[in-house]
């Protein structure tokens, strides 16, 4: 397949890897020539339940039987969404109670920065240096990473950033901003927590000065950090949520969470304030509603903090200077991007994934399926330590 693959489908980057995908189940991809790769990356951080989770497949095939796209979002009542948002009301602080599905993590963040203009009458948005929240105009424009901006500006005016972490930037956000928008974890930055208390103190800023408080979620989500959202490891309740990726166990979607008050000025004024053919798709609003009741019936959360201190244990290496992030999170940092980039390919030669992150070249991501064994941790982390003793054999130390 390779040679169509570059003649017709678009690439994002000069050298994808290439690999001929066959089949995937459980946290295993097979090739066409049924070689079996370990996945440490579960589509980075997508596929939350692992690949065709039983659960999830039976709801998708369940209302294929029934009915598709039979209407644009937001004019007919359709069972999954219904049961979808109102399941994420009821796991959610009492504030954040009504949900617009999109299809994507980007889209999402599009209808929150609406939402706070909307809500506010404000035009100012705040984000992070290093930040990631998406690719299309409005989310590039939010992005702090000026080199993967230059070459599609003008974008969004009157956004500024801020350093994460940082309190004394704190004071750019004023009585100007309609929103200040970050990642719980920064993630193409290094997986990055928040420190002394900071999305707290974010969001006391923010109640100072009338601006609203925006959270990106769409990779911590889902239970990758051991809750539900990341937000609530940190004591702090945004005023709107942004998920993806994870929601949908391995289908494209998104969605945007705020309180009914600030969501329902979507609806007039003008109306139409934030329209979608294909949000809510009944199908893959089906995919959604299994993967967060089996996330939510399940140990499956509790279980990823678990994960995480054995990831930590059996991760020591001389090459191995730090392992940031949180649950299945996690980003093994070595010396250099030579070393990691030699780590990555390496390991899928020997039928392990691992991938990169977009703006920390010495991570090496580790982002599982929270369904992973701890035979399979150790399977895993076992041929990661194999090719850095070899590594640091051919460099002769």
């Amino acid at each position: 397949m390779n040679p169509d693959f570059i003649k017709y489908q678009a690439q994002t980057s000069p050298y994808p890897l290439g690999m001929e995908v066959s089949h995937a189940i459980g946290s295993y991809i097979y090739d066409t020539n049924d070689k079996k790769y370990l996945d440490f990356v579960a589509g980075v951080s997508a596929c939350t339940l692992g690949h065709q989770h039983p659960r999830v497949n039976q709801a998708i095939k369940d209302q294929l039987d029934k009915y598709s796209h039979v209407m644009v979002y937001g004019e007919y009542s359709q069972s999954p969404a219904v049961q979808y948002c109102k399941l994420m009301a009821s796991l959610l602080p009492e504030s954040l109670n009504k949900t617009y599905l999109v299809n994507s993590g980007t889209e999402a963040i599009e209808g929150a920065l609406k939402l706070a203009k909307r809500t506010t009458g404000r035009s100012q948005l705040i984000s992070c240096h290093n930040a990631y929240h998406g690719n299309t105009m409005g989310s590039m424009s939010v992005m702090g990473f000026e080199e993967r901006k230059q070459a599609f500006r003008p974008l969004l005016p009157d956004v500024d950033f801020i350093t994460f972490n940082n309190e004394e930037d704190l004071q750019k956000i004023t009585t100007r901003t309609a929103a200040i928008l970050l990642e719980t974890i920064q993630g193409g930055a290094g997986f990055i927590q928040p420190e002394n208390n900071f999305l707290q103190k974010v969001k006391k800023r923010c109640e100072e000065v009338g601006a609203l408080m925006i959270v990106d979620e769409i990779q911590p989500g889902f239970g990758r950090t051991g809750k539900l959202f990341g937000f609530q490891n940190y004591d702090v309740v945004p005023d709107i949520v942004v998920m993806g990726k994870g929601m949908g166990g391995g289908m494209p979607v998104g969605a945007f969470t705020a309180s009914a008050e600030r969501m329902d000025l979507l609806t007039e004024n003008p109306k139409l304030g934030h329209i979608t053919t294909f949000g809510g798709h009944p199908v893959i609003a089906s995919a959604c509603l299994a993967t967060l009741q089996e996330l939510t019936e399940t140990n499956l959360m509790a279980e990823t903090l678990e994960k995480e201190k054995l990831f930590r244990s059996l991760l020591v290496h001389p090459l191995i200077t730090e392992v940031r992030g949180k649950g299945l999170m996690l980003a093994a940092m070595t010396e250099s991007a030579e070393i990691t980039n030699e780590v990555i390919l390496t390991c899928q030669d020997k039928g392990l994934i691992l991938f990169w992150l977009l703006f920390e070249g010495c991570a090496i991501r580790i982002t599982p399926p929270l369904t992973i064994s701890e035979n399979e941790i150790r399977e895993g982390c076992a041929t990661i330590l194999e090719v850095m003793d070899k590594i640091m054999k051919k460099n002769g130390q």
